[in-house]
């Protein structure tokens, strides 16, 4: 099941890139995608890795490989923020008949209708396996006392 969540009004110029990355994100279309300004920064902490690309272009070429197979939301908030927007989700997709799963936190800045820095933070690919695995060490929450 998708969740959609937004905070505040999202109704500005500045969405529109965002609206553009997250449909590259979704569609693997990436490599199509003219979200970013020319001076771009991504900023990417990744399981045991940290890294720096800059440019459209050295972008591009990163989050092609990320996001390489067309995938769904199963959870979207966006938040909006002075200069930005801040993004968690959680994205599903089959690699090679595989069923994986990511969750990923960006803060977007944006000038003129362009991202000029993404700083990600990412969890790592996780194929089905690994996800029943994780699904299965989960605490289960207390449950809610409702009334009284």
């Amino acid at each position: 099941m998708t969740t959609l969540t937004t905070t505040g009004d999202t109704r500005t110029a500045a969405n529109s890139a965002v609206d553009s990355f997250l449909s590259a994100i979704a569609g693997a279309t990436i490599p199509d995608c003219d979200a970013w300004s020319d001076h771009a920064v991504l900023d990417a902490t990744v399981p045991n890795w940290r890294m720096h690309r800059y440019g459209p272009d050295a972008i591009r070429a990163e989050y092609s490989g990320w996001f390489a197979d067309a995938g769904q939301f199963e959870h979207l908030h966006r938040v909006p923020i002075p200069g930005g927007e801040l993004l968690e989700y959680d994205l599903t997709w089959v690699q090679e008949g595989v069923p994986h799963a990511a969750h990923h936190v960006h803060l977007l800045q944006v000038e003129d209708d362009r991202i000029v820095r993404d700083t990600v933070v990412c969890g790592g690919r996780w194929p089905a396996a690994l996800l029943a695995q994780m699904e299965a060490s989960d605490d289960q929450p207390p449950a809610r006392h409702v009334g009284g």
